[in-house]
This record gives C-alpha cells, structure tokens and sequence, in this order.
C-alpha cells in the first residue's frame, strides 16, 4: 500500500492531469484557441514576458535551458548510481518517478499556457482568408521568378562592399519591419521586442539551428555566427514566433511580410534570397533545368552569398546534426504540422495564395 507522501504526490499529479487534459481538449477548437487563447491572454502574457527579459541584457532562456540539462544530467547520475549500489528501493523508484511526473506536467502546462496552444489557432489563413493548396509548376516558376528579381534588386542596392549592423542594430531593424507592416496588418503589432544572441550560437550551428523561440521566457534567440546575410530574416522569423505563430510555414510567412516592409534592403534582401531557395529548391524536383536557369540568373553578388554559405556550413557538417534534426521534426508532426521539418517550405504555398488574391508579394 502506498504511503502517504507518495498518496498526497500522485493526489496532486492527478489534478495536474486533470488540468493539462482540460487544456487538450480545449486546443481541439481552433477557434477558441484564435479569439480566446491567441488574439488575448497570450498577447498580455507574452508582452509581460517581453518586458521582463527585454531589461536583461544576457539570454536568460539559454541559462534556464542549461539549469534543465544539468538536472536531467544529475537524475541520471543518481538513477545509475543507485542501480549500481544497488540501493534503488521500490519505494524510491515510486517517489522519483512521481516527482518527475509531477515536473512534466507542470512544464506541459506552462508551455501551452505560455505558448504552446498556437499551434492549434486558425492563425494568418483566417487572418488574411488566404487557403494555401495545390499549385501548378508554372505558379511555382513565377513565384521564383519574382524572389530572384527582388532578391538581385535588394542586393545591387546593398552595393558591393556592403557591412551588415551590429547585432543590436539589426535586432532593431527587424522590429521596425513589424512596425511597418503592423500599419496593413494591426494583427501583426509587436510591442516590447526581446532579440537575444543565443550564448549557443556554436553549438546550435552545429545542430543546424539559426535561431529558436524561448516559450518560458519570451525570448526570441539568434545564432549570430551564421552567415549574415540569413540573420534579419532569421529574426523576423522568430519575432513570428513572438507574436503568436507557431507553424514554422506561418512564421516564415509572417517573417517575409514584415521583411519585405522594411525600409533596409538588407532586411529584405534576406528574405527573398531566403525564400528563393525554398521555392527553387520545390522546382528544382519539379523542373530541374528551369531551377537552373533560375540560379543562373542570380546576380554575381548573390551568387557569392549563397557560395559563402554553402562553406559557412560545410565546416559544421557532423552525424549527429541529422539525428536532431530527426527528433525535431518528430515535435513538429506532434504539434500538426505532419511534413515536420520540411513545414518551412511550405512558406511558397503562402505566398502564391497571397499574390493570387492581392497580385503582388
């Protein structure tokens, strides 16, 4: 029979469980989640998270993550230790493993409070009445076709010895764009910008990572060690995040229309360089000599960009980033979103539906 502190423990989990399996339940209604969760509580508690780790100058979502690792670490050590000495009662295997049980509800419960219940919102599709479907491999080209043009634009503008700003300044810019855009789309309002440099920026490049949202903390993370070129789309990306997207395919679309309204050619730059590679890349499968011919008619400057890169990340190349990546894109399909890490590229369905009903991008 039980005793009481292990009653009174798996008492609480009960309740614990009774509650995450209220918040499930909830997500099942899209529109609930849209008027109720999305558009209202998590916009006040997002922005009260903004401004508390906005007046920190260090990545406090980083040290939280490490306290985490350490502590999965440290229940590890101890578990192995006591298999070993062969002092792991019955009781105590009951009393960890309820203690843990208890952790993971609450962490469960924070997250779809904090965030995590976006990925069930109706989102920019209801927002925009946009309904991204099929599209034919020509849509597909001239699609393509205009991210190439804007794309060598924006760069001939950069000119040739182009220097991107400081971290802080392109953290800046990025919350400028959402400023601009916020002007047509109010929805898209982001007040009290959070940007950190990731203290990882190594070992996420490692994992094949450019940048993250810290659900706990409000935070949007950016590698800062990628090739600069990528880094303000990167951050509107996760400014997306920020203001309430959780599709990776959504966030890339609301990153590229906040991007593409930014007053600073290299913001927009890196977007449509960015998505031309999405869209390109989908053509490539479809008609690989167009794809090509596509990048063939990147300018000089660009073409050397995307060269830069390319060995940027051959030095990072290692067994263990496709395994991460694995896992990862396991999360995604659990958070509907059923292509996993192949959710980004759908970006191009966005913005073909998007220049179907307004004719531009």
């Amino acid at each position: 029979m039980l005793d009481k502190e292990l009653r009174q423990i798996w008492i609480r989990n009960a309740i614990l469980f009774g509650i995450a399996l209220i918040i499930k339940l909830l997500s099942l209604n899209s529109y609930w989640v849209e008027y109720y969760y999305s558009t209202n509580w998590y916009g006040r508690i997002s922005h009260v998270l903004r401004i508390i780790s906005s007046n920190i100058p260090f990545s406090i979502g980083d040290i939280l993550y490490t306290w985490w690792v350490i502590w999965v670490l440290v229940i590890c050590f101890d578990v192995i230790r006591a298999l070993i000495r062969k002092t792991l009662t019955k009781r105590n295997f009951f009393l960890e493993s309820s203690y843990n049980i208890k952790h993971l509800l609450r962490l469960y419960i924070i997250f779809n409070l904090f965030w995590g219940l976006n990925y069930d919102r109706e989102g920019i599709a209801a927002q925009l009445q946009l309904a991204p479907g099929h599209y034919s491999t020509e849509e597909l080209q001239s699609i393509t076709q205009d991210l190439l043009h804007k794309a060598n634009d924006a760069r001939k503008k950069m000119g040739k010895n182009f220097q991107y700003p400081a971290n802080k300044e392109m953290f800046e810019q990025a919350a400028d764009a959402y400023d601009n855009v916020s002007s047509a789309y109010p929805f898209l309002n982001y007040r009290r910008p959070s940007v950190k440099r990731s203290l990882y920026s190594k070992l996420l490049t490692y994992m094949g990572y450019t940048g993250y949202y810290n659900p706990f903390t409000g935070e949007a993370q950016v590698n800062v060690i990628a090739p600069k070129f990528y880094l303000p789309f990167v951050t509107c990306h996760e400014i997306a995040h920020q203001v309430g997207y959780g599709d990776e395919s959504e966030a890339n679309f609301v990153g590229y229309l906040a991007a593409s309204a930014s007053t600073e050619n290299s913001v927009q730059y890196s977007a449509y360089i960015d998505l031309f590679t999405y869209a390109n890349g989908e053509l490539f499968v479809r008609d690989s000599a167009a794809a090509r011919v596509n990048y063939k008619s990147l300018d000089t400057l660009v073409r050397k960009d995307l060269q830069e890169a390319r060995e940027f990340y051959r030095q990072y190349k290692n067994p263990v980033e496709p395994v991460i990546r694995f896992f990862y894109g396991a999360y995604l399909k659990a958070n509907h979103q059923p292509h996993g890490i192949d959710t980004y590229d759908e970006v191009t369905g966005w913005l073909i539906a998007y220049k179907k009903k307004y004719g531009k991008i």
